[in-house]
């Protein structure tokens, strides 16, 4: 197991920390929520969340701040989009207020695992269908459980911020349009064989789907425009998901004079805006990434300079220096963990 003092911090989401919270609703009650040892499910082999995709997570970070205060960004508004996932998806959900009690539970008592700057502790409080019937097809399962994994991990860039290099999609949607917002595990699977293909047949790092020329999303992250004074990204619909991190840095982009678009934006618009200007994913896991590379039709196409565009570099930099404590917390965004 990595202790807070590690030097060399794990690879994101392969290490996990040796306590997680649960608990289990049948008989149309949830049980009280506990913290136990990390171990496996006792999952029935015919549990709805294996054969209808009845399942739903989310996921966050825990900081630990220079005088040892460990804080969740954002657990509110990631709890109201678990929420809404679950309404989506007709899942039983046990409130808010029980989730985010079992997060603080969770998080404090594996607060020695949480990495030291710029190391975090990924929180991914999952909620899924357990009812054995396959019989349930077009039918909500009717008992589940819902638990809280945790996962200490470092810098996403540890070897220094990466441009990408994006494959433009005109041809496939990431996932059914209707339920683009909902953070489910069978919508990255949706994507998954587009972006593998690409990957081998373009070298590329991810796909940026634009079905139809309307610019939605990467197979896991937001996409933003950026130049001097403005940032553009596509309004809020069912599409794609509306991300925590991507909604921060509009916020903050607000804060610092940015003027903020959200509309619907075409292929050739955004090609357009990256001759001099840059472009961007947001995410939890790498905060905000750089793209210097654009593939479009057989094409490579150079995003502004090609390398760490200024005004990403400066978006990036004030949200990390939020999360980890070393800029006020103008916005409320973070929650202490006692314990």
């Amino acid at each position: 197991m990595t202790s807070g003092n590690d030097k060399t911090p794990p690879k994101f989401g392969t290490v996990f920390a040796p306590r997680m919270a649960i608990c289990w609703y049948k008989d149309g009650a949830w049980s009280e929520p506990v913290i136990e040892p990390l171990q496996n499910l006792p999952l029935h082999p015919a549990a709805h969340a294996l054969h209808y995709s009845s399942s739903i997570f989310e996921g966050f970070k825990a900081y630990r701040w220079r005088d040892g205060s460990v804080h969740l960004f954002r657990l509110d508004r990631h709890m109201a989009r678990m929420e809404n996932s679950a309404e989506l998806l007709c899942l039983q959900f046990p409130g808010r207020d029980v989730v985010a009690g079992m997060v603080q539970e969770a998080v404090a008592s594996c607060r020695d695992e949480i990495p030291d700057p710029p190391g975090a502790l990924y929180v991914r409080p999952v909620l899924i269908g357990t009812v054995p019937d396959i019989g349930a097809a077009a039918i909500p399962a009717t008992e589940f459980c819902l638990y809280v994994l945790l996962s200490p991990v470092g810098d996403y860039f540890a070897g220094g911020l990466r441009p990408l290099r994006i494959l433009v999609d005109e041809e496939h949607y990431r996932t059914a349009p209707h339920l683009g917002v909902v953070k489910a595990g069978a919508n990255y699977a949706a994507a998954l064989k587009n972006i593998v293909t690409a990957r081998s047949e373009h070298q590329i790092d991810q796909v940026l789907f634009c079905p139809g020329g309307d610019v939605q999303e990467t197979g896991a992250a937001n996409f933003l425009l950026i130049r001097d004074g403005h940032i553009l990204t596509k309004r809020l619909d069912t599409s794609f998901l509306h991300g925590v991190t991507r909604d921060s840095v509009l916020t903050l982009g607000r804060d610092l004079g940015y003027k903020i678009e959200e509309r619907d934006f075409t292929v050739a618009e955004m090609l357009e805006w990256c001759r001099d200007g840059e472009a961007a994913l947001s995410g939890t896991a790498a905060v905000l990434t750089p793209v210097g590379t654009l593939v479009h039709e057989g094409k490579e196409i150079q995003v502004g300079g090609g390398g760490v565009g200024e005004h990403t570099g400066r978006l990036r930099e004030e949200l990390v220096r939020i999360q980890c404590g070393e800029s006020a917390d103008r916005h409320n965004w973070l929650t202490r963990v006692d314990g």
